[in-house]
C-alpha cells in the first residue's frame, strides 16, 4: 500500500511539471545512467586493454626465464655425475684461478669452505657460475659483508657425495 502511494505521489508530481522540466529531468537521468555505465562497465574494460600488452610482456618475460632456468637443470641433469674427487679438484682449480690470493678453501666432510678477503663482486659471481657449473657443487651458507675492497666472509658449499 505504502509502495503504491509513493509512486501516486511520484506520478502526480511528474504531472504537474512543465514540459521543460520534465525535459531536463530526463536528460539528467540519461546523462547520470551513461556516467554509470562508463564507471561500472567500460572504463574498467578499457583500463584492461590499456594495460594487458604490458602485462603480457611481463609474462612472456617470466616464461622465457622459466624456459632458460628448465634448460639449466636439464643441463645439469644430462651431465655426468662428478664424483667428490673430481669435484674437490675442480674446486680447487676454480678458486685457484678466479680468486687468487683471495680466496682460501678448506674441506671438512661433504663440505667446503671457502673464505674470501676483498673480493669483487663481478670476480665473486664468476667463480660461483663456474664452481656450479665444473665441480658441481651448490652454495649451502654464505655470510658475506661488503668491505671497501670487496666482498669479506665465507661461504660453504655442498660436495657430491662420494661413490
Amino acid at each position: 500500500m505504502n509502495q503504491a502511494l509513493n509512486a501516486a505521489v511520484w506520478r502526480a508530481r511528474w504531472v504537474s511539471l512543465g514540459a521543460r522540466e520534465r525535459r531536463l529531468v530526463q536528460v539528467a537521468a540519461v546523462l547520470v545512467a551513461a556516467a554509470l555505465l562508463w564507471w561500472v562497465g567500460l572504463a574498467p574494460a578499457l583500463r584492461t586493454l590499456r594495460e594487458a600488452p604490458a602485462q603480457h610482456a611481463a609474462v612472456e618475460a617470466s616464461v622465457a626465464r622459466m624456459r632458460a632456468l628448465a634448460g639449466q637443470a636439464g643441463a645439469l641433469k644430462a651431465a655426468p655425475q662428478v664424483n667428490r674427487d673430481d669435484a674437490l679438484r675442480a674446486l680447487e682449480a676454480s678458486v685457484r684461478a678466479q680468486l687468487g690470493a683471495q680466496g682460501q678453501l678448506g674441506v671438512s666432510g661433504d663440505r667446503a669452505t671457502v673464505v674470501l678477503r676483498g673480493v669483487q663482486p663481478q670476480a665473486l659471481a664468476s667463480w660461483l657460475a663456474q664452481a656450479r657449473a665444473n665441480a658441481h657443487v651448490l652454495p649451502v651458507q654464505a655470510r658475506l659483508t661488503r668491505g671497501p675492497t670487496g666482498w669479506d666472509g665465507s661461504v660453504v658449499l655442498g660436495l657430491p657425495a662420494a661413490p
